[in-house]
C-alpha cells in the first residue's frame, strides 16, 4: 500500500511537468533550430517573432480552430497572442498552423510588406494547394500568373466587360428574388448561392442551370470546406470530402474541354478565354492548365459574392434606418429611370449611399479572413527574422475588426465611408499584384442585388439572434432563415 501510494504521489506529481515539457518541446525544437542556423554569422543576434508553437505536429491548429468554430470569438485567436506576446508594434507572432510552421501577420504595414513584395521573397502555400489547383492564378508566380490574370481582368473586370455583365445577370436575379417572395420563407445563403452560383455558370463557363449544375454548386461547396481545414486526408475529413469533390469537378471541366475543342462554336466567356491564351512563343495553356484556373475561378467568383449577398440582407434587416436611407436612394434611380428596374453599370457612380452600403458589408463580411503565404529565404522585417520555408498566414479579418482601425467595428455604419479610413486598414481583397482581380465584380453584382432587393421586397430575420459560424466562411448557423414577401407599394 505505501509503495503504490508512493508511486501515485510521484506519477501526479510528475503528470503537470510532463504535460508542461510535452508544451514547450516543439517551441523549444524550432527555436534550437534556428539559432543554430544562425549562431555562426556576425552582427546583430536574429530573433524569431514572439510567439508559441503549441503542441508537437498539432501546433496551435486546434487554438484556432476552438476559436473560430467552438467559441465563435475569432479576433480572440490573435486578441490572446498580443496580451501574452506583444508585439504591437510589428504584428506577427510564430505558431505552427495546418501542418506547418507559421508566422501570422496582423498589422496594416506588415500585411502590405508580404502582400507587396516580389514573389522571390514571399510565394504562395495553400494548406492542400491540389485542391485550388496546382497550375491555377492562385498558385503560379511569374509570367505565367500575369497572362492568366490579364484573361481575367479582361472578361470580368474592365468597364466595358463590367456593362455587358450588368445586363446579362439581371433577368436572373430578378426571376430569383420573384420566386424567394413566392415562397414566403427563405434561406438566404441557400438562394444566394443558387442565384450567383447561375450567373457565375453563364459568364464564366457558358452554362445553363441543369441537374449537373446542381451537383457542381454542391461539389463546390465541399471544395471550400476543406481549403482551410486541417490537411489530413482520410474517410470523414475534409480535407478528403474536398478532394474527392475536386476531382468531379476535374471531371466535368475536362469533358466540357474536349467537347468545345470537337465544334466550331464560338464561346464568349472565360473558359474560352483560357483556352486561347497564347504565350509570347505561342504556346497555349495544358488542359490541365485550363482546368485548373476556371475551377479556380469559380470558386473565387460566386463563393465570396454569395457570402456578401447574404450578410447584407441580414446586416439591413437588422438596422431600419440603414434599409430606409438605401431604400430612398435606389428608389429615387428608378424613378429617374422612368421606373425600370435595371440599372446599368454608368448609374452605379451615381448611388453613393448604396457604395457605403456594399463597402461596410465587405469590411464585416471578412469573406477570406486570411491569405497564405511562404518564405522563400529568410526575411528580416521589424528586428525579427521570418526563416526560409515558414507558412506566413495573412489575417486580415484582424484589421476590420479592430477598434484602434475602425470605430465600434463590430455595428454595421455604412456612414463610416463618408471618411476615407486609415491607410493599410481594408485589405478585404488582398493586396499587391495578387489582389483578387474579381473585386470589381463582386461589387458590381452587389450593387444590382442591392437595388433589385429594396425598390421591390421586404424581409425579416426570423431569428436574429442565431450564432454565427466563422469557417470555412462566416455565416448564421442557419443560413439567415428569413421571412421574404414583395414590398407594399402605395
Amino acid at each position: 500500500m505505501v509503495a503504490m501510494a508512493v508511486s501515485w504521489t510521484w506519477l501526479l506529481g510528475a503528470a503537470p511537468l510532463i504535460c508542461l515539457a510535452f508544451w514547450h518541446a516543439a517551441d523549444v525544437w524550432y527555436r534550437v533550430i534556428f539559432y543554430l542556423k544562425h549562431s555562426s554569422e556576425k552582427g546583430a543576434r536574429r530573433r524569431l517573432p514572439p510567439g508559441h508553437m503549441g503542441l508537437p505536429f498539432l501546433g496551435e491548429t486546434l487554438s484556432l480552430l476552438w476559436y473560430f468554430k467552438h467559441a465563435r470569438r475569432p479576433d480572440d485567436f490573435i486578441g490572446a497572442k498580443r496580451r501574452a506576446y506583444g508585439g504591437e508594434k510589428v504584428g506577427m507572432y510564430r505558431t505552427h498552423l495546418f501542418g506547418s510552421p507559421t508566422v501570422v501577420a496582423c498589422m496594416p504595414a506588415t500585411n502590405k510588406f508580404i502582400f507587396q513584395s516580389d514573389s522571390d521573397t514571399f510565394g504562395i502555400h495553400w494548406p492542400v494547394p491540389e485542391l485550388v489547383g496546382l497550375k491555377s492564378v492562385v498558385n503560379v508566380e511569374g509570367g505565367n500568373h500575369t497572362r492568366v490574370r490579364g484573361v481575367i481582368l479582361g472578361a470580368i473586370n474592365r468597364p466595358s466587360a463590367l456593362r455587358t455583365i450588368a445586363s446579362a445577370v439581371q433577368p436572373g436575379i430578378v426571376a430569383a428574388l420573384n420566386s424567394w417572395a413566392d415562397r414566403g420563407t427563405i434561406v438566404v445563403s441557400d438562394e444566394a448561392k443558387k442565384v450567383t452560383f447561375a450567373n457565375i455558370c453563364r459568364m464564366f463557363i457558358s452554362m445553363e442551370p441543369s441537374p449537373l449544375t446542381v451537383k457542381m454548386d454542391q461539389w463546390f461547396t465541399s471544395l471550400v470546406a476543406g481549403l482551410r481545414a486541417f490537411p489530413l486526408d482520410f474517410p470523414g475529413t475534409a480535407c478528403h470530402g474536398a478532394r474527392k469533390c475536386r476531382r468531379k469537378l476535374n471531371a466535368v471541366f475536362r469533358e466540357e474541354l474536349e467537347a468545345r475543342k470537337m465544334t466550331t462554336k464560338k464561346y464568349d466567356d472565360v473558359m474560352s478565354g483560357f483556352m486561347e491564351l497564347e504565350d509570347e512563343q505561342g504556346k497555349k495553356l495544358s488542359d490541365d492548365e485550363v482546368v485548373d484556373n476556371i475551377v479556380s475561378v469559380v470558386v473565387a467568383g460566386y463563393e465570396s459574392t454569395a457570402s456578401a449577398i447574404m450578410w447584407a440582407t441580414y446586416h439591413l434587416a437588422k438596422c431600419p434606418d440603414v434599409l430606409a436611407n438605401l431604400r430612398m436612394e435606389n428608389v429615387a434611380m428608378s424613378e429617374s429611370k422612368g421606373g425600370s428596374s435595371f440599372i446599368t453599370h454608368d448609374d452605379i457612380p451615381k448611388m453613393k449611399y448604396t457604395a457605403k452600403v456594399v463597402e461596410e458589408t465587405i469590411r464585416m463580411a471578412n469573406i477570406a479572413p486570411m491569405t497564405h503565404r511562404v518564405a522563400k529565404r529568410d526575411v528580416e522585417y521589424g528586428g525579427y527574422t521570418i526563416p526560409k520555408g515558414w507558412q506566413v498566414l495573412v489575417l486580415v479579418r484582424s484589421l476590420h475588426t479592430d477598434p484602434n482601425y475602425y470605430v465600434d467595428p463590430l455595428t454595421f455604419n455604412p456612414d463610416r465611408w463618408d471618411e476615407p479610413v486609415k491607410p493599410g486598414t481594408y485589405q478585404v481583397f488582398g493586396g499587391g499584384n495578387r489582389i483578387c482581380p474579381g473585386n470589381m465584380l463582386a461589387r458590381l453584382q452587389l450593387t444590382i442585388m442591392l437595388h433589385h432587393l429594396t425598390i421591390g421586397y421586404e424581409w425579416e430575420l426570423l431569428n436574429p439572434d442565431a450564432e454565427i459560424n466563422y469557417l470555412p466562411h462566416p455565416k448564421p448557423v442557419d443560413g439567415a432563415t428569413m421571412v421574404f414577401r414583395k414590398r407594399a407599394t402605395k
